[in-house]
């Protein structure tokens, strides 16, 4: 059911641009040809295409610490940059929709218009799971439409090649599982059901499967933990692998077994690999992107930092990768956008 968001008027504003910086690969990162770094401060992170190729549309914090992530577009040389949400609220995972005529995003203003509260990091490295629901708008920011409208989580949301269903991520039915739906909120359909976090979803480029992070409480134990942290509207993503099934949802089956955090894949352009970020090779919170087989063999390194490299995605020539990363950050704990000429 569509809902027009009354509660406020987005007030798109235009960014001071710095300007697109060029960077060298790190010499072990012979899939990355020339780097261009798109923003410059802040906290700035899961960075998608739009279907020309030609801007991106991102979540940013201005300042590290302060405000909540809201939503921007960038050219790809790193001019234009602009907030095209409201500025309420916390906005997370904005996708481009309807052949760029439209973009679509999740929002948690329409329940509160002030920054949700931090996690409590006393129960050890945990993501809330606050009440969001899925908005869209045109791409600079007006006719806003509400598309979900269950007082829960509903966020992740990515397009399907033929641009006509969103994949996404909700606690409707009291876990977080998948979901699909029409572009107006309709013909919403379950996916998956198995208990734990599904999350992170994209299609393949032909729009027959789907890939997705995914934990899955191994004991009695670990089940009610993960239960009593969905109580509190928590999760912990400590122990993330890649599943890929068909579009539908069927023939679910684990394509890693690396243990850590596996998150944010997202298909090669050939269809026959995924690109995504991992911390296994070594723990905590230097992440480097990979590659893997669909079956699960092949696995390569891509990035090569000390530091944060994720949320990568291809161009839709398959050209160019855009991705997030703390490299080159002028203070501790920044993320930028980066894009960089694709080698395969």
């Amino acid at each position: 059911m569509l809902v027009v968001a009354a509660a406020c008027t987005p007030q798109p504003e235009a960014q001071e641009t710095v300007g697109a910086v060029f960077i060298e690969p790190e010499p072990t990162e012979t899939h990355l040809g020339r780097i261009q770094q798109l923003t410059f401060s802040g906290n700035n992170a899961e960075s998608y295409f739009s279907r020309s190729g030609e801007q991106l549309i991102f979540q940013r914090q201005e300042q590290l610490g302060t405000g909540c992530d809201q939503q921007y577009i960038i050219n790809i040389d790193g001019s234009g940059m602009r907030r095209v949400s409201n500025g309420f609220g916390r906005t997370t995972c904005g996708y481009f929709i309807e052949d760029d005529e439209r973009i679509v995003y999740s929002s948690s203003f329409q329940h509160d218009e002030a920054c949700p509260a931090r996690p409590d990091f006393s129960k050890g490295y945990v993501w809330p799971i606050g009440n969001f629901e899925i908005y869209s708008s045109k791409p600079d920011g007006t006719d806003l439409i509400q598309l979900t409208d269950n007082g829960t989580y509903n966020a992740e949301s990515t397009l399907s090649p033929d641009g006509t269903r969103l994949i996404f991520t909700s606690t409707m039915d009291g876990d977080l599982d998948l979901y699909t739906m029409n572009l107006d909120g309709s013909d919403v359909r379950r996916i998956t059901t198995r208990i734990g976090y599904d999350g992170g979803a994209f299609y393949s480029p032909d729009g027959s499967e789907i890939v997705w992070r995914a934990m899955y409480p191994q004991t009695a134990q670990d089940t009610a933990d993960y239960l009593n942290l969905l109580e509190e509207r928590l999760v912990r993503p400590s122990n993330l692998e890649l599943w890929l099934a068909d579009a539908d949802g069927s023939n679910a089956k684990q394509i890693t077994n690396l243990g850590s955090a596996n998150f944010a894949p997202f298909f090669h352009p050939g269809g026959d690999k995924i690109i995504f970020s991992s911390n296994h090779v070594t723990g905590g919170r230097t992440f480097d992107l990979f590659m893997i087989n669909l079956d699960g063999t092949g696995l390569e390194q891509i990035t090569d930092r000390a530091d944060f490299d994720a949320f990568p995605m291809f161009s839709p020539d398959g050209s160019k990768l855009a991705w997030a990363s703390n490299r080159n950050g002028r203070e501790e704990g920044e993320t930028n956008i980066f894009i960089a000429e694709w080698v395969d």
